[in-house]
C-alpha cells in the first residue's frame, strides 16, 4: 500500500515523457505513475525519423527511453494500448490493449499528451494502398518497404516534413516529385529568395517539383479515382498509380506521402467534455480550463490560442508542468518563440521571428547566389525581430538569443552579419568601416510579390 498520489498520462511521446523526466528530477517519490501509449514502442525521437528513412540511422538509434527506463523508475507502461474512455467523476482511465483486453488505471492527476494526427487531403483516393502520412515508426517502415519495391513517389507538401520525406525517399533510390500549393518551398519558414535557393539546391540533387499545383484526386491502378477503385488480381484493392492535378494532368506515383499539416488529437478530450478550441485549452500552468486535475501538454494543447507543433515549445511546456506537478507552484508558461531548421544532410537553413518585415522595419541583407549564401535580418526599433538564413547558419543560435531576449543591437549593429565574436570584440560602430551588407527599408507584402 502506498501513500503516493496517482499520476496517469495518456500518450507516450516526446512532450509527455520529457515532462516525466523533469518531474522525476525534482520530485522522484511523489507519484505512482502509469502511462498509456498507443504505439507498441517506448518513447522515441520522432524528429529523427527522417534520418531513419534516409538510412542514416536505425530505429534502435532513436529510442530515447528504453523499456528499462520505465521499469527503473517504477513507471507502469501500457504500450500498444488505446485509451477509449476517461471517467472524470470516478477518475478512471480505461483502455484496450493489443490483445483486446480492458486496462484500467485510477488517477489523482491526469496528463493528456495525445499529440497530433497528420492531416490527409480530402480528395478521392486518399485511402488507397500506397497513400501514407509521415508521422510515426509505422509510417516510416511502410515508406522504406515501398521504396524497396517501387520507383516513383510523390510527396504532397513542400514544408519541412515533406522535404525531409522526399530527401529520405531519394536516398532509398526513388524518383521523387514534391507537389506544393505555394509559390516557393517552405513558404511559412522562408522568404521567396531563400525558398528559391533551396529549390535550386534540391533540384541539383535530382528532386523534382510542381509548385502552385492543386491535387484533385489520387488514381488507382485502373486509372479511376477513389479509394478501392480498381482491383488487382485476387480482389486486392489496386495500389495508387498516379496523382491527378486540377489541370487534368496525371503524375505517375506508386507511393504518395501526404505532409500537409497536423491536427491536435482532441477526440478523447471532447468525449471527456473538456474545452477544446484549436486544441485542449490550457492555462499558464498547463491545467485544462475545465478540470484542474487534468493537464494537457504538447501538440494536443492550445495555450493562448496557439497549438505548437515544434519540439522546443513542447519541452518548455514540459518543464513548467513538471514544476506544477511537483507542487513547487512557481512555473508559468508564457508561450514560445519559434525557429525552423531543415534536417536534410548538406542543406543549411534557419529562420525565426518576423523575417518578412513590413512598415517600420529595416532589412540587413547579404545575397550571394553564386556562393549559395543568403542572409536577411529584420530590425525594428533598434532590436532584431527576424532572421532568414540559407547556406550559412553559423550565427542562427546567436540571432535566436537576440530575438528571445529583445536585446538592443545598436552597439554592434554593423557586425551583425559577421559573427557573434566580432560583435563582442570589435570597437563601437562609429570606428568600424562601412559594412558590405545592404540596408534597405522593408517592403510591404504587396510590394514584395
Amino acid at each position: 500500500m502506498t501513500n503516493r498520489l496517482r499520476l496517469v498520462m495518456v500518450g507516450n511521446g516526446m512532450a509527455g515523457v520529457r515532462t516525466l523526466e523533469e518531474l522525476l528530477k525534482i520530485a522522484p517519490g511523489l507519484y505512482d505513475i502509469t502511462v498509456f501509449g498507443a504505439e507498441p514502442h517506448p518513447n522515441y525521437n520522432r524528429i529523427l525519423l527522417s534520418p531513419v528513412l534516409a538510412g542514416e540511422q536505425t530505429l534502435d538509434d532513436i529510442v530515447l527511453n528504453d523499456w528499462g527506463w520505465y521499469a527503473g523508475h517504477g513507471i507502469t507502461l501500457h504500450a500498444g494500448c488505446r485509451v477509449d474512455e476517461v471517467n472524470r467523476t470516478r477518475r478512471i482511465v480505461r483502455g484496450t490493449d493489443a490483445a483486446g483486453r480492458t486496462v484500467e488505471a485510477a488517477y489523482d492527476r491526469l496528463i493528456l499528451a495525445t499529440g497530433s494526427a497528420p492531416f490527409m487531403l480530402p480528395v478521392p483516393g486518399n485511402q488507397l494502398p500506397g497513400v501514407l502520412a509521415y508521422r510515426d515508426i509505422a509510417d516510416t517502415k511502410a515508406m522504406i518497404e515501398a521504396a524497396a519495391q517501387y520507383r516513383e513517389a510523390v510527396v504532397i507538401g513542400g514544408g519541412l516534413l515533406g522535404l525531409e520525406a522526399a530527401s529520405g525517399l531519394m536516398k532509398r533510390g526513388m524518383q521523387v516529385t514534391v507537389v506544393h500549393t505555394g509559390a516557393w518551398l517552405l513558404d511559412r519558414q522562408l522568404d521567396a529568395t531563400a525558398g528559391r535557393m533551396l529549390q535550386q539546391s534540391l533540384q541539383a540533387r535530382g528532386m523534382r517539383f510542381r509548385l502552385q499545383a492543386q491535387t484533385q484526386a489520387l488514381l488507382a491502378g485502373s486509372g479511376q479515382p477513389g479509394a478501392g477503385a480498381g482491383a488487382a488480381a485476387g480482389g486486392t484493392p489496386a495500389r495508387v498509380a498516379a496523382v491527378r492535378f486540377a489541370t487534368g494532368e496525371d503524375l505517375p506515383a506508386q507511393l504518395v506521402v501526404m505532409a500537409v499539416g497536423i491536427r491536435p488529437r482532441t477526440a478523447l478530450a471532447e468525449r471527456m467534455r473538456l474545452h477544446v478550441d484549436r486544441g485542449i485549452v490550457v492555462t499558464d500552468t498547463l491545467q485544462t480550463v475545465t478540470d484542474p486535475r487534468i493537464y494537457a501538454v504538447g501538440e494536443c494543447a492550445a495555450h493562448r490560442g496557439i497549438a505548437y507543433g515544434l519540439v522546443a515549445p513542447l519541452f518548455e511546456q514540459g518543464r513548467v508542468l513538471a514544476n506544477h506537478l511537483a507542487e513547487w507552484g512557481i512555473g508559468r508558461y508564457q508561450g514560445s518563440r519559434l525557429s525552423a531548421k531543415l534536417k536534410v544532410t548538406g542543406i543549411d537553413l534557419f529562420s525565426a521571428g518576423d523575417f518578412v518585415g513590413g512598415p517600420g522595419t529595416e532589412e540587413i541583407m547579404v545575397n550571394d547566389p553564386h556562393g549559395g549564401v543568403y542572409k536577411k535580418l529584420v530590425v525594428r526599433d533598434g532590436r532584431l525581430v527576424g532572421a532568414c538564413l540559407f547556406g550559412d547558419t553559423v550565427d542562427g543560435s546567436w540571432y535566436f538569443r537576440l530575438l528571445q531576449g529583445g536585446l538592443p543591437i545598436e552597439a554592434f549593429r554593423e557586425q551583425l552579419m559577421f559573427s557573434e565574436g566580432l560583435a563582442i570584440d570589435e570597437p563601437a560602430p562609429s570606428s568600424v568601416p562601412s559594412p558590405t551588407p545592404s540596408f534597405a527599408p522593408a517592403l510591404t507584402p504587396a510590394d514584395g510579390h
